[in-house]
């Protein structure tokens, strides 16, 4: 069973009971992780929604893990068409990770410049993206981990938008203090 820790780190272990939702959302802001939106198309049109949980899980076969929310309207069009896109978003797009995860779900593409590749719409001017093919859904918690199967992707040079803290943040520059 796992425990929470009282006090600071270095002041001396006191077990609590298991910790509660603020306290893990706290925990978890701690963690650095790259900002991307996911994408998918819909009868109704695209829907997309900004993510931090997006790892590399497999480099044969290519296969890529994300977390979405049950409730999560990309996550059911997912389930639906079997294809989406993941966009790995630079340094200067917090406003559009701030659309895609606030604004209206109508509103969200919007602003976009976007094209259908293999079925799914694929955002202009990213710092990287590729389109995959889900390979598996698996309900955790409140949410569910996406396997994706990469089928095309493309990289371009930049530098990633990050998520920490629950504020965006720029990498500092190699050699910066």
């Amino acid at each position: 069973m796992p425990h929470v820790m009282a006090g600071s780190p270095g002041s001396g272990p006191q077990a609590e009971p298991v910790p509660g939702r603020k306290a893990c959302l706290d925990f978890f802001a701690g963690l650095a992780a790259g900002v991307a939106v996911v994408t998918a198309s819909t009868d109704a049109g695209p829907v997309g929604t900004t993510v931090s949980t997006v790892t590399s899980l497999s480099a044969e076969p290519p296969l890529l893990l994300l977390c979405l929310a049950h409730a999560s309207r990309t996550l059911d069009a997912l389930r639906a068409r079997d294809t989406f896109a993941v966009h790995l978003l630079a340094e200067g797009h917090a406003p559009r990770a701030r659309r895609f995860s606030s604004a209206a779900p109508e509103e969200r593409f919007a602003a976009e410049s976007y094209e259908e590749s293999l079925g799914a719409p694929v955002l202009a001017d990213t710092l990287r993206w590729s389109v995959c093919r889900t390979e598996e859904i698996r309900p955790y918690g409140d949410h569910c981990l996406v396997v994706g199967r990469l089928t095309a992707l493309c990289s371009g040079p930049g530098r990633p938008l990050v998520w920490h803290d629950r504020a965006f943040h720029a990498l500092a520059e190699r050699g910066a203090p």
